[in-house]
């Protein structure tokens, strides 16, 4: 179900689309009673919204005559950086994102100037943007619910589902969401180790927000905790393989730095990278996408996830 805010812009939306709708109509068609719709009426007024009452058999509410929304104006790179920002949001996995991006888009364009609605939508319907596959969560709200106890700084009580390790509850302070490798990461002080821990959202189930509240450091940067974290860790796999190409071409596909803490190295074979990884299979779908050969050294799991994704995209082609 849409939430208040969703439903107090469709309430904007159906009084100007039909001019007048009664309390009764109006509580219908969103599926909620005449009280609450009187709310979303004041909530419109506080907003600076010219909502007329009028009382009566045949009353309602209408929007003061004359009254419509500016169109918003937005320069080209704008209207770029929103459009590719919606193609990438489909992807994140969030809970409904598809219709509520389509709805996004459909609101924006109502109220933008025709030159700039035409742009976004030979945006839309030309660019993609390829991220990696996302890995399924245990709990499709994790993600949701996460978000809303980031920003409200909630604690959170969740079902965490280790490998080899027996299902434990965890209550943390969520200070971030990062997408790193095909995956979702909340990072935030664990309650149970009394330490900063990251935790990969498909491996929580049954997440429920907590009333206690928390303080987020003003300083504290989820990303950069998370890819400190990666360097740490003992159970990620390390790789060894050369790039057969420039540094300038490499350097355009990602940041070394964020994935080797030595960097790369150039050989006479070509661009040499030690790293450490935390899934075979989301690196072979990476290595999938370079435009240059790379030769792997080791270790022979990535070889073998390789090859299984080569075959993956052979069996397509039949």
């Amino acid at each position: 179900m849409s939430g208040p805010t969703t439903r107090v812009l469709t309430v904007l939306e159906l009084l100007q689309a039909h001019g007048q709708l009664g309390g009764g109509e109006l509580a219908q068609r969103l599926g909620v009673n005449r009280r609450t719709v009187r709310r979303y009426i004041r909530i419109l007024e506080d907003l600076g919204i010219p909502v007329m009452t009028e009382q009566g058999r045949y009353g309602g509410y209408r929007l003061v005559a004359g009254f419509k929304l500016p169109p918003m104006m937005f320069t080209n790179e704008e209207t770029l950086a929103i459009s590719l920002g919606l193609l990438s949001a489909k992807q994140l996995g969030l809970t409904d994102a598809a219709p509520a991006i389509a709805s996004v888009q459909a609101k924006l364009e109502r109220v933008m100037p025709d030159k700039l609605k035409g742009r976004a939508r030979a945006i839309s319907e030309t660019a993609r943007v390829i991220l990696p596959r996302k890995e399924p969560n245990l709990d499709e709200h994790a993600l949701d619910t996460l978000a809303t106890a980031t920003e409200t700084a909630r604690s959170v009580h969740f079902i965490y589902h280790a490998p080899q390790h027996p299902e434990m509850e965890r209550n943390i302070d969520p200070y971030g969401l990062v997408f790193r490798q095909g995956r979702w990461y909340v990072t935030g002080f664990c309650h149970l180790r009394s330490a900063m821990r990251s935790f990969r959202l498909d491996r929580i189930s049954e997440v429920q927000l907590l009333a206690d509240r928390f303080t987020r450091p003003a300083d504290f940067d989820a990303a950069e905790f998370l890819h400190q974290s990666f360097m740490a860790w003992n159970n990620t796999h390390a790789v060894s393989l050369t790039f057969h190409t420039d540094p300038a071409t490499l350097a355009s596909l990602f940041d070394p730095g964020e994935y080797c803490r030595d960097g790369i190295q150039q050989t006479a074979d070509g661009l040499l990278m030690e790293t450490h990884v935390d899934s075979f299979e989301w690196f072979a779908s990476w290595l999938a996408q370079l435009t240059f050969a790379f030769t792997i050294h080791s270790p022979a799991e990535l070889k073998h996830a390789v090859k299984a994704h080569a075959t993956r995209l052979l069996d397509s082609c039949r």
